[in-house]
Formats: C-alpha cells, structure tokens, sequence
C-alpha cells in the first residue's frame, strides 16, 4: 500500500488558501475515484482505494499544519507501510505557481508541515512532492505567514484549473510507477518554461 499525504490546514478559513495546496491536490484525486474522505480512528480523514493492483489510502491530517506528523506516525506504526511507499504533498512558495518538485527526500525547508513530519518520524528519508505557489512578487520573511494563507486570485485560479489535473496524473505515477520515473516526469514548471530552461531540458537528463 501507498500512503498518500495532502498537508493543509482544516476548516473553511483555509480553504483555497496556498497554504492547502497539498489538500487541493489529493482532493483532485479523490474526486477523480469518487471517493469520499471519511473521519478517522486518529486525527486525520482518510480513504483506501486501488488502481491497477495498487492500493492506496489517501490521508489529510485533520490537526493544524504544525501537527501534521501525528497522523502519519501513527498511520505508519499501525499499517508498517515503508517510508518509501509515502508520499507527503506540501506547498512550496519559493516555487512559482506551476511547478512541481518531487523528491526522495530532504529537509523540511522552512515548512511547518514536514517539520513536524520529520520530528514524529525521527527521519529525513521520505518522498515529498512540493506544490509551487509563489507569485511573480518576491515575498519578504515578514511577509510569510500573510502570503502562504492567503487565497489564489482569479488569476492564479485559472493557473490551477491547468495545473491540478497534472497534481494527480503526478501522484498517480508515484502510486503505479515510483518515486524516480515520477522524478524524472514531473520535477519541471508546466505552465510557462524559458526558452533556455526548455532547451536545457531537451539536452540534459533530469537530475535526480
């Protein structure tokens, strides 16, 4: 089984707010099945699904972002799900909007989500797919907080009608093909490349 983790903040506050583009994400997906998130025995929604022999269960921790770790720990202690078959998909604001980048892991970068992940999992050595969501302004420290819960405007929200179809063909091929062949597919900016990085891309291997 893989376990799919969207990171967000619940209620209707946070709803389309960049900081739930790991919510977006795997409710895409969700909605792809026709599955329903059900409440949990632990403090998260879930729901278990397959697709070609695969079994996957999708999970939103259902605690605020700082706590996300609690859910997956005991997930993983209950199920004994290795850390390879997890998948934590997570906002990135350093990104801009449109691009993705999977890896098979790293640190937490600053975001409270994978910090806490890390903390109650004691390791840096999960997959993490990050969800761009930075703007074209440049957002200052002080500025963080602000930015990551405020909401997408109309503009960006039609960048996202391209852009969350693409968030679940990616975690799909994590679930059906694994972490480097969805490296490899996915770790680019599918909605505007430069000419440059384009032609980069042409001649270079993906850097994995």
């Amino acid at each position: 089984m893989k376990l799919i983790v969207g990171l967000g903040n619940p209620g209707s506050k946070y709803e389309f707010t960049r900081h739930n583009a790991g919510f977006m994400a795997i409710d895409e997906l969700a909605k792809s099945f026709g599955l329903q998130f059900k409440p949990a025995k632990g403090d998260w929604w879930g729901v278990e699904s397959v697709i070609n022999n695969q079994r996957f269960y999708l999970m939103k921790p259902s605690t605020f972002m700082n706590a996300s770790g609690n859910a997956v720990y005991y997930f993983l202690k209950e199920k004994k799900i290795p850390l390879s078959d997890v998948l934590v998909i997570y906002d990135d604001f350093q990104l801009p909007l449109g691009t993705i980048r999977v890896r098979a892991n790293g640190s937490d970068g600053g975001h409270n989500g994978i910090s806490s992940i890390i903390y109650s999992l004691e390791t840096l050595e999960f997959p993490r797919m990050r969800i761009g969501i930075g703007s074209e302004k440049t957002v200052n420290t002080n500025e963080y907080v602000d930015f990551v819960l405020s909401r997408f405007s109309n503009e960006e929200a039609e960048k996202l009608k391209i852009m969350t179809p693409i968030y679940k063909d990616c975690i799909l091929c994590f679930i059906e093909e694994g972490i480097f062949i969805t490296m490899n597919k996915y770790n680019k900016n599918f909605i505007q490349i430069p000419q440059e990085e384009e032609q980069q891309d042409l001649n270079n291997a993906p850097t994995i």
